[in-house]
């Protein structure tokens, strides 16, 4: 498998950015690509529940718990408060793939497109975020800057190909990760 390719997904909250990422998944499975995701949680988070195993051994200590059964695996990885883990970080932790969706960590993204629909009411994003290559809108008249496409937003397959066409290469691994088993 070759290294894997990377397109962001960012907008502001509420735009739809799940919404299409759930779409182009879809349809890029469907093109038989392996496609993984990394999301971004701006707060705390939680994927066990209170009462359930695996919160009691996160709960009472432990740095790590790692829940599997014959479908699914997940891997719980408890950090002091630090610096949140690089997204190079969290590549280099992931199995191989064809392309690497990520919602969230706009900073770090090698290329993006944004989801914006102007009838929310809030600012678009491209025109401070210099990787932000498209904007998959609603709105057919949005004026954008010379060399960024617009792509309607409701045209999954056009965004599809736009992403297997303008996706780049992943960030490198940073040094220390070949040595370290930590994010």
């Amino acid at each position: 498998m070759r290294q894997a390719a990377i397109m962001g997904i960012t907008g502001r909250s509420g735009a739809g950015k799940t919404t299409l990422m759930v779409r182009l998944l879809e349809t890029l499975a469907a093109r038989g690509l392996r496609v993984s995701t990394i999301k971004h949680a701006h707060h705390g988070f939680d994927m066990d529940r209170p009462g359930k195993d695996s919160h009691r051994h996160r709960t009472a200590g432990a740095h790590e718990v790692l829940v599997a059964s014959d479908t699914r695996w997940a891997l719980l990885h408890e950090q002091q408060p630090a610096p949140p883990p690089t997204l190079p970080d969290l590549i280099a932790r992931m199995a191989p793939a064809d392309l690497i969706l990520v919602e969230g960590f706009r900073a770090a993204l090698p290329v993006a497109i944004e989801v914006y629909r102007p009838a929310l009411g809030k600012d678009p994003l491209w025109p401070a975020t210099p990787h932000i290559t498209a904007v998959a809108t609603d709105a057919p008249a949005l004026p954008l800057p010379p060399g960024t496409a617009r792509l309607d937003l409701n045209d999954t397959d056009a965004i599809a190909r736009f992403v297997l066409a303008h996706a780049r290469p992943c960030p490198p691994i940073p040094e220390r990760q070949a040595t370290e088993n930590t994010p």
